[in-house]
């Protein structure tokens, strides 16, 4: 078995960004050389998280209002009273969607099914520059 540990760099607007980074991913796949195992992404943020969708205009607009639900940005946040950053909902969004990700591949491609996409999700209120750890082991 070999690992080989690589990054992905990306620019976000914040408030619930979400971004496909399918593509990225088999690319890092695609310059591993290696041809089939599994694939580890993970965010070392905790403002952001990592998960799979179909990514469409509708899917988008439910994931974002879902999160608006479950810790809506203006409500009062014991982590803002501490720090004043304003951005509690940030970290409780991130919890529920995680931080990492695993996916096996085959022939250099990850297993996702036809309309599924791999996404980033940047729940920070404002813009930020994140670096994504891709992790691949295999053979």
């Amino acid at each position: 078995m070999t690992v080989i540990s690589s990054s992905i760099s990306i620019s976000t607007q914040g408030n619930a960004d979400i971004i496909d980074i399918t593509e990225q991913i088999n690319m890092t796949l695609s310059e591993s050389g290696l041809s089939d195992g599994i694939v580890t992404i993970f965010s070392p943020s905790s403002t952001s998280g990592l998960t799979t969708i179909e990514y469409e205009t509708g899917c988008l607009r439910d994931l974002k209002r879902y999160f608006d639900q479950v810790a809506p940005s203006e409500q009062s946040y014991t982590h803002n009273a501490r720090w004043g950053d304003g951005n509690g909902h940030s970290h409780l969004r991130a919890a529920i969607l995680k931080a990492s990700l695993t996916i096996p591949f085959i022939n250099q491609r990850m297993t996702l099914g036809t309309w599924q996409q791999v996404i980033f999700v940047d729940f920070d209120n404002r813009s930020r520059k994140r670096k994504i750890v891709v992790q691949i082991i295999g053979e």
